[in-house]
Formats: structure tokens, C-alpha cells, sequence
């Protein structure tokens, strides 16, 4: 196991990820030399282990390796049976890999690239860019291990990240106003200091690092029909695919993407690798514009089928795992869920399935938007208008109404400048019921004693809208 931490630079395409951190015995010297080309008058540097002309597919070996390296240092999360399996239809199991130091499963992939590096290397450092997850697992494990890190995060990150990345004692870099042109900092200073760049996704021995969830997975929960993985930059399902493949063959890979930046997807599409225009999305973990070229190259021949999900269904799946699971996860880590719920994988059923819930990092206020979309997708959340009668007591007898049908008001407000009627007042109210047919309940009720009632559409999760 010892020889898999020797390495040298990349020479063959589908050289494993024991070859993919070696430079010259000087680093700096080696670091100048990396491929890099000019396009539009800037000087774009090529990442020599993500190098698009020889992507390297990591191996089963690769992840024994890793596993072997990294255990003792990161926690071997908990794989429990789902409280609602019922519900669901199949017996599910939730791998909770939430659950370690820093939040992600990133702690995987960025310990094993620490401990794969050269003394040399362990001396000078390495440097990447990242919005987050990656950052801080990479940054915390740094500093356990003694090992220099930077980090360069665009303007746009989290200032509760940022802060918990130099709290790692790392030297954070705030620059760029997108992850594109942090990477592009980042390079440069890794070319100029010698550092070594690691990448969050498509750097071998970070796939091999997360590949170890998949043997953990086998571990707790034997011969499973089906593992659900999140997706971003492609990076977590090659390992996880790898390492269960080359086990269970039998168990169907699945990945899930968000509607909003399915570059994985696309890149099936394209038979490679493509940029795909990012929207702002609640699964801002799987936000990359283009996946990674060594996570295609090992993930494509091995996946099953990708799912794109809605990000109505995300909110929900995040609202689910709280009130169900006690689990307070980010976005991406509730994706897999969310292909679930959508109907997406309605073949599952009564099938033994694992769902990988990979982060819990999300911010306070994102987590309470998050829950509001989620009760307003499955009809828990209502909003209507009225029209009640301007005269003294008239949205007294509207609350009175509320009460009785049994629902809470989230925010109530009335206008009456815009109304042809000046005797009456138009009444906007969101509250909270116990389900959809508690709100028509509701709705059937206000239409007794009003005329005009203007009620919310029927939900996401009512409307069989499974399209992605």
C-alpha cells in the first residue's frame, strides 16, 4: 500500500492516481513548466493532472490505497435505514457523510492529496480555488497535518467560510468575481510560488479520496440495488462508482444533477466535457460550469443514468430530511432525495437503495428560505387575496374565519388604493396549513363568505410534474 504514496508526473492517460502529484525535486522549477497556452490575449495555465488531451482514470486499487491512508483521520459516518423507507416505497438507507469535521465528504479526497504529496511538496505547499466545501476540508487537514495551504475564494463566498478557512490557519485569498477567475489566480500563483494546484474535483487523488464512501457504503449496507449520488463536478461519483462497481457490479450507479447547472448531463450529450451557463441554484455545491475531464473519462463507462431535478424538489428534500431525519443538509446534499420524491426513480421501488447525503454546510438564511419553498411545493405554505369589507371589524372577521379552519398566519397585509370599490379592502395573506387538503379546505371556506378569492396554483408536488 506504502508504494501508491510514491508518485511521479502523469504519462499515460489512463495512468492511476498514484502518478498524479509528482514534480521535479524542485518544485518551482517544476511548477514553470507546466502546459499553459495563450487565448484572447490571456495566458491560460493547464493543470498538468487535468490535463484535457490525457485525462487519467483512477482505479479500485486507488481507492484501497486511499482508504488505507486516510483512516484514523476522517470519520466513517453512520449508513442507517431511513425512518420512512415506507413512505418511500423501498428500503432506504441515507450514507450521512455530512456528518464529518468540516461538513462535506470533501475531507476524503483533500486528506489523501495531502498525504500523496512529496516531502518536497509537503514543505512548499499547494494552493486551490473553491467557494467553499472544498476549501475548508482542504485548509482544516492542512493545518492537522502541518502542510502549508492557500486558498483563493471569489468575492461572492460566504463570509462564515472564509472566516472558518483562515480560522484553519490557511492563507485565504478573497479575489475574482466568479470561481473562474479565482482558478485563474490560483494557477498563476502556482506557477510563480511553486505550489502545487490541487483541484476539487478532477484531481486523481481527490476522486480516490471520495471513492472511499463506496467501500464504506458496501460495508453497511451489502449488495444494494441502487446508489444515488449527488453531482457537480463529477469528481465524487467516479470514486463512488469505482469502488462499488469493481465490488457489486450488479448495484446501478445514479447520479443526480440540479436543473440548474446539469453539466453532466450536457456533457453525455456532447460526448465530452462542455462549459454550461450556471443559474443561481439552491444546490450551489454542484455548480460547476464544466465537469471534470479525468472524472468523465472514469465516471461515463460506469454510471447508470443521470436524473435532472427540478429545484422545487430540492427545497423539499431538505424540508423532508429535517422534519423526518433530523438532518439539516445543504442543497446538494439533497439532491439525491429530491430525484426521489420528483418520481424519478419510481423503478426503485421496493429495491434496496442508498442515498448519499453529502453536505450540510448551507447558511442560515438560505436554510429558512429553503424550508419556506419546501412547505410551498407540497401545499403546506399558502398565499391568497381577498376582498373583505373596509368597514370596522371586516379583517377581524377574516382572522376569525382563519381560526376556526384551523391555520396560522405567516404575514398578513391590505391595501385599498388600487380597488374600484371604496368600501372594501383587498386582504394578501400567507399561512400555514397541515397539508393541501387542508388548504382547499380553506379555500372552499373563504369562498363561502367572499367573493372574491384569489387562491395559490396547486403545488409542484401535486401537479405529477416530473419533468426535469
Amino acid at each position: 500500500m506504502s508504494q501508491a504514496v510514491k508518485t511521479e508526473a502523469p504519462k499515460e492517460p489512463n495512468g492511476s492516481a498514484a502518478k498524479a502529484n509528482g514534480t521535479a525535486v524542485n518544485g518551482k522549477l517544476e511548477a514553470l513548466k507546466r502546459p499553459r497556452h495563450v487565448s484572447g490575449g490571456v495566458e491560460e495555465i493547464i493543470d498538468p493532472f487535468c490535463n484535457p488531451e490525457k485525462p487519467q482514470r483512477i482505479s479500485f486499487h486507488d481507492v484501497t490505497s486511499a482508504a488505507f491512508l486516510i483512516r484514523g483521520g476522517v470519520e466513517r459516518t453512520p449508513c442507517p435505514k431511513s425512518t420512512s423507507s415506507d413512505l418511500y416505497g423501498m428500503e432506504l438507507y441515507l450514507k450521512k457523510d455530512f456528518l464529518q469535521y468540516t461538513g462535506s465528504f470533501k475531507e476524503r479526497g483533500a486528506r489523501y492529496a495531502l498525504l500523496s504529496l512529496t516531502e518536497e511538496q509537503k514543505r512548499t505547499g499547494v494552493i486551490s480555488a473553491s467557494l467553499g466545501n472544498h476549501a475548508q476540508a482542504l485548509c482544516y487537514h492542512g493545518w492537522k497535518l502541518n502542510i502549508p495551504v492557500t486558498v483563493v475564494m471569489p468575492k461572492a463566498a460566504p463570509i462564515m467560510k472564509i472566516q472558518k478557512c483562515r480560522n484553519y490557519k490557511a492563507r485565504v485569498i478573497v479575489d475574482g468575481n466568479d470561481m473562474g477567475e479565482a482558478k485563474s489566480l490560483a494557477m498563476r500563483m502556482s506557477r510563480e510560488e511553486g505550489l502545487l494546484y490541487v483541484n476539487g474535483y478532477d484531481h486523481p487523488h481527490i476522486m480516490a479520496g471520495q471513492g472511499t464512501i463506496g467501500l464504506e457504503i458496501l460495508e453497511q449496507v451489502p449488495e444494494p440495488d441502487a446508489v444515488v449520488v449527488p453531482v457537480g463536478g463529477g469528481g465524487l461519483i467516479a470514486g463512488i462508482a469505482t469502488a462499488v462497481k469493481a465490488l457489486s457490479p450488479k448495484t446501478k450507479i445514479i447520479g443526480v444533477e440540479s436543473e440548474k447547472c446539469a453539466s453532466f448531463t450536457r456533457a453525455m450529450e456532447n460526448d465530452g466535457p462542455i462549459h454550461t451557463p450556471i443559474k443561481n441554484t439552491l444546490a450551489d455545491g454542484l455548480a460547476v460550469p464544466k465537469v471534470g475531464y479525468n472524472a468523465y473519462a472514469t465516471a461515463m463507462p460506469l454510471i447508470d443514468r443521470m436524473v435532472v431535478v427540478k429545484e422545487e424538489w430540492i427545497a423539499v428534500a431538505i424540508l423532508r430530511l429535517v422534519e423526518e431525519e433530523k438532518c439539516v443538509v445543504e442543497g446538494a446534499g439533497g439532491a439525491g432525495l429530491a430525484a426521489i420524491l420528483a418520481g424519478h426513480l419510481d423503478e426503485l421501488k421496493g429495491k434496496k437503495v442508498v442515498v448519499l447525503l453529502c453536505g450540510g454546510n448551507i447558511d442560515t438564511t438560505v436554510f429558512g428560505r429553503c424550508l419556506e419553498r419546501g412547505l410551498a411545493a407540497v401545499g403546506r405554505l399558502v398565499k391568497f387575496n381577498v376582498e373583505v369589507s373596509d368597514r370596522p371589524g371586516g379583517i377581524n372577521d377574516l382572522c376569525a374565519l382563519l381560526v376556526r379552519v384551523g391555520v396560522s398566519i405567516k404575514d398578513i397585509m391590505h391595501e385599498r388604493a388600487w380597488l374600484r370599490d371604496v368600501y372594501t379592502v383587498e386582504v394578501k395573506v400567507v399561512c400555514e396549513t397541515v397539508d393541501w387538503t387542508h388548504s382547499l379546505e380553506l379555500k372552499n371556506e373563504l369562498k363561502k363568505f367572499y367573493s372574491k378569492v384569489q387562491f395559490s396554483d396547486v403545488p409542484l408536488a401535486l401537479t405529477n410534474d416530473t419533468d426535469s
